[in-house]
């Protein structure tokens, strides 16, 4: 589970040292098994041909001297040549006779305590039972290894009279030291190699990954409401190739869709609104019939209350006619995007002369300085303020004495401007819908002031926020940046 959570480049260079190491284990230890091989391939041979040296001396021997060739006679036979050979050929010579007891040794008496005076009874069955007449077997003395051969001596006539018996010492001080200089010398070389592979796979890993890190970035950045870069990765394998190729199908894709969504979004909106439009244009429409063919039923020349009749359906009819012209007005408001204009003024003046137009002794403004110079369109400006008072003042139910707050203030190169109400509040299923266009509250009005507002802060670099508590009343806060 763990390696599961290891980054790509992390396993494969994990892998490609694990590689090199197992590798590295694998041939040493063919190495060392191939010169146990070798070994004892080599003193098997070499005890071979010792005694095949040995044999072909001692019988040379037989045939030169002068004794009887009997198993009696042996111990004179090699009185004096078994020292002679065993010299020649380096090597210990125990002669026994055919039951196994010891008739002659080149070994010093001072040194036979080892020495075995009489052979075994699986070595005499071994002997007389094996077509090659030949026993080999090892043994262990003061920690050193031997082998011991044991072979028929023959005369002329192929006849048994013998049994020799060569023992070789195993002696692996020379292959031991050429082992030993083999594993020095492979250990420098798998040395060089890991360095070599640890900087490969730190290569190869980054390689390989810097092309998947820079699939994830584009990805990761991938949005469908803008412009999504292609990625372009040069010499890249065919792997990464169709990965690359299949990002950038997706882009192509996306950025279809993308257009057909906003197309259908933008045509969805429209609809929306010209229903919304047509709506609320057919709120005065209504009464504005009803009153006419009410007129043309009731109109009497001669009637003397005639001229109040007019003056009365006249004010009707201009209600609504005002009625459609506001609604007119905030969607032509709301389609207008505020230009931005690098105009320097005072906050603090602007936005107590959009106080004048309401004229109402319950609006309280206050300022924490006289002159708070920002950026800012001047009409936009008075905008924003006129149409949060006029949110404020619509939220305050009739009976109820209003009282409306503003304030502006200036902290941290940031211009802050606080609208107050103590009207009804806003409910907590509402609050998330605010700001939307096209929803109101109200049982008039089209619910675009809020969006319009947002619409022109925001273009300004700047936010608005509200906190709201039912039946208590809202505080819309503005702030924008001074330049």
């Amino acid at each position: 589970m763990k390696l599961k959570k290891l980054s790509l480049r992390v396993r494969i260079f994990i892998a490609m040292i694990f590689l090199v190491l197992v590798a590295s284990i694998l041939i040493t230890g063919v190495a060392v098994y191939q010169y146990k091989e070798e070994t004892e391939d080599y003193h098997k041979q070499r005890l071979e041909r010792k005694e095949a040296a040995i044999q072909r001396h001692i019988n040379f021997v037989i045939q030169e001297t002068t004794f009887e060739v009997k198993t009696d006679k042996i111990p004179f036979i090699f009185k004096d040549e078994i020292y002679k050979i065993a010299t020649t050929h380096n090597l210990p010579i125990n002669i026994y006779d055919l039951e196994g007891q010891i008739l002659k040794t080149s070994i010093a008496s001072l040194t036979q305590e080892s020495l075995e005076t009489c052979l075994t009874a699986q070595v005499l069955n071994t002997l007389a039972n094996t077509a090659a007449h030949r026993h080999v077997e090892k043994r262990m003395e003061n920690e050193e290894t031997y082998q011991s051969s044991y072979t028929y001596i023959k005369d002329s006539k192929s006849k048994p009279i013998a049994i020799l018996n060569l023992p070789l010492l195993e002696n692996d001080d020379f292959l031991a030291k050429e082992l030993n200089e083999f594993l020095e010398r492979i250990a420098f070389a798998y040395l060089f190699m890991l360095l070599m592979a640890v900087a490969l796979a730190y290569v190869l890993s980054k390689y390989i990954t810097k092309s998947l890190k820079t699939i994830s970035d584009k990805i990761n950045t991938t949005r469908l409401e803008r412009r999504n870069q292609k990625i372009e990765i040069d010499s890249a394998t065919e792997e990464i190739s169709t990965l690359v190729n299949s990002y950038n199908s997706m882009i192509d894709e996306l950025e279809e869709s993308a257009v057909k969504l906003a197309t259908s979004e933008r045509e969805q909106a429209w609809r929306e609104m010209a229903k919304q439009v047509a709506h609320e244009i057919k709120n005065p429409l209504t009464p504005m019939r009803l009153s006419v063919q009410s007129f043309q039923r009731k109109f009497n020349p001669s009637d003397e209350n005639i001229h109040q009749k007019v003056d009365e359906y006249s004010k009707t009819l201009i209600q609504q006619i005002d009625t459609m012209s506001s609604i007119a007005s905030a969607f032509s408001n709301f389609a207008k995007m505020p230009a931005q204009k690098n105009e320097m003024l005072n906050v603090v003046e602007i936005v107590d002369l959009s106080l004048d137009i309401f004229n109402e002794d319950y609006i309280e403004f206050s300022s924490n300085k006289e002159d708070i110079i920002a950026k800012f369109d001047r009409t936009q400006l008075i905008r924003v303020v006129t149409n949060l008072i006029k949110n404020g003042i619509q939220a305050i139910p009739e009976g109820q004495t209003p009282k409306i707050v503003v304030k502006v203030q200036e902290e941290n190169e940031q211009v802050k401007i606080t609208v107050s109400d103590n009207g009804i509040g806003i409910t907590e299923e509402n609050k998330s819908k605010i700001f939307e266009p096209k929803f109101t509250t109200k049982t008039s009005g089209m619910g675009l002031g809020l969006a319009m507002v947002k619409n022109i802060v925001e273009t300004y670099n700047g936010n608005i926020t509200f906190t709201s508590e039912l039946g208590k009343g809202t505080t819309f806060i503005v702030s924008f940046p001074k330049k």
